[in-house]
């Protein structure tokens, strides 16, 4: 009978170094080496919503010191133009085109990840988001909008789905008795990645910019070459369980008492179920409140508290000076900044509670506790109380992050771990919706309200009761979320043919084989520790940039 060791390495002796096969962790493995891996990845390509830092500086990248405006012309000669500066809203399609190519290539190549494993699409998306940053640093180069496009939305879009989804079906495995907490430590890293990349972007520009260039191509180059390096160790970092693996002591939670099934159900029967729709939806909405929040937060707290951030309270939005509305965008800057603080630790901490109080229950306290939140907003904003308009929209924006972080282990729970990866990169697509939702919501009843008169400070009072409503849907689906029906079960022998294949062997044997012990020893870490200095650093700026608000 061979053992699960011996059958890695015969697998593994003819397999080439990105294959899976070669992936597969041996006996004295620490399972704590993985979150880390997956951390290099998705801090860097997290980089994607800090991109707006851009803006400006491209919005002027001909006239250096102003814009070179060319007022008359279409978004599709501004694809082509050499000699017109850019819009900052032609270029804020790059987030719109990040986040749609993100979930489709996630969708589409979610089970082509399954098959050869996190090390060859954690690869893939290294070379894809790095190498779109190159060539994006090319179209700003030669001042072509498309290339731009091309490179840094699409190929770096794709670059975001493969990277985002590449650790999730490996970490939930790696931690059966922790599914939450382990998905919450690295999809984290993706609400991490701008806290860190915006000011080191930043310092960047402020290197490279001359009397000539304004800085951005050259900060691309270096940052698609820092990436590459991190991207690169964490994808070479990544370990499979072997077939039949589990925690030494550990034992499966009772399907009866709790809805983590023991059962899988594949790929291309998953979206046949209502379990998966509905938890779209879940998703969905969850993410639409938040995304929508997300893009107008400097606007939001700009024009709701105008004078109050700079001690005249007296003075609304349109009284203040333009002295006056240059050093409240820097207070709302901080706010954004602070935002995306609660952002990465909603996704550890609710993701980690999870595991305690179920993912159904997480969820319904997403959507009941935003509801009253979303409802109260108005209120704190017209009792002129920033602490509490702060706090409450970082509570908002931390259930945003924790709804990423917590719908792996629900799907876990409810379709088994076989295909999880893949189940979730299709279920992504709710994410593609939301950034269009989310935006388009918050903004159209912004333009809507200011045409019919409203008043800056009350502008979002109709925003913030829409998208209550958007969360009182939230609760109704998750409601009607039940274990999936047994007619969707893989058999048995359907499964132990699927996972012996996967380990190159005939046998699968069930236990821990020594691997997965170790906690944090001197390994892993060093290995947090490369991680942690930089998430601690863009910690640090980011305080130092909220701390102005109050």
């Amino acid at each position: 009978m061979a053992t699960i060791e011996s059958a890695g390495t015969i697998s593994g002796a003819g397999a080439g170094f990105l294959d899976r096969e070669r992936t597969i962790a041996r006996a004295g493995f620490n399972r704590w080496l993985v979150p880390p891996a997956a951390l290099c990845i998705h801090l860097c390509i997290g980089m994607a919503y800090g991109f707006s830092v851009f803006w400006l500086p491209l919005s002027r990248a001909i006239g250096i010191t102003a814009p070179k405006a060319c007022p008359d012309m279409s978004l599709w000669q501004e694809l082509f133009t050499t000699t017109c500066d850019w819009k900052v809203a032609s270029l804020g399609w790059m987030f719109t085109l990040f986040f749609v190519v993100l979930g489709v290539a996630a969708a589409v190549w979610g089970g082509w990840l399954e098959r050869v494993g996190p090390r060859k699409a954690g690869f893939v998306a290294a070379i894809c988001w790095c190498g779109g940053l190159i060539l994006g640093a090319i179209g700003i180069y030669l001042h072509q909008l498309w290339i731009m496009w091309l490179g840094s939305g699409v190929i770096g879009g794709i670059g975001l789905g493969l990277g985002y989804i590449s650790p999730v079906s490996t970490l939930i495995k790696w931690f059966p008795d922790r599914r939450g907490m382990a998905t919450g430590m690295a999809i984290m890293g993706f609400g991490g990645g701008a806290m860190i990349g915006a000011p080191f972007a930043n310092l960047l520009i402020n290197y490279f910019k001359t009397s000539t260039e304004v800085g951005v191509w050259q900060a691309f180059v270096v940052m698609g070459v820092v990436y590459f390096f991190f991207m690169t160790i964490g994808a070479f970092a990544y370990r499979v369980t072997p077939a039949g693996w589990k925690p030494e002591g550990w034992t499966p939670p009772s399907e009866k008492k709790t809805m983590i099934s023991e059962h899988h159900v594949h790929l291309d029967n998953a979206h046949k179920t209502p379990q998966f729709w509905l938890i779209w939806w879940v998703l969905c909405l969850n993410v639409s409140a938040g995304i929508g929040v997300i893009g107008m937060a400097s606007p939001m707290l700009q024009e709701i508290f105008a004078g109050k951030l700079i001690g005249h309270p007296e003075l609304t939005f349109s009284q203040l000076s333009v002295d006056q509305k240059t050093v409240i965008a820097g207070i709302a800057a901080g706010f954004a900044g602070l935002l995306s603080l609660f952002n990465i630790g909603g996704r550890f901490f609710w993701a980690s509670l999870s595991d305690y109080i179920g993912r159904k229950n997480t969820y319904y306290t997403f959507f009941i506790l935003g509801i009253v939140l979303y409802a109260l907003a108005p209120t704190f904003a017209a009792m002129g109380s920033k602490l509490l308009f702060v706090l409450g929209f970082g509570v908002i924006l931390s259930m945003y992050g924790g709804g990423f972080a917590t719908v792996p282990a629900y799907l876990a729970d409810m379709f088994g771990t076989q295909f999880v990866g893949a189940i979730h990169g299709r279920l992504l697509t709710a994410w593609s919706t939301a950034g269009i939702i989310g935006p388009v919501v918050v903004n159209y009843i912004r333009e809507f309200q200011l045409a019919a008169g409203v008043p800056r400070d009350q502008l979002y009072n109709t925003t913030m009761y829409i998208l209550c409503a958007m969360l009182i849907a939230g609760i109704i689906c998750n409601y009607l979320i039940k274990p999936v029906a047994s007619k969707w079960y893989m058999s048995e022998a359907e499964v132990a043919k699927l996972q012996a294949a996967n380990a190159g062997a005939n046998v699968v044997q069930t236990g821990s084989f020594g691997i997965g012990t170790g906690g944090l020893d001197a390994k892993a870490a060093i290995f947090w520790l490369v991680v942690g200095v930089p998430m601690a650093w863009g910690v640090y700026k980011t305080l130092e940039s909220a701390v102005k608000i109050l």
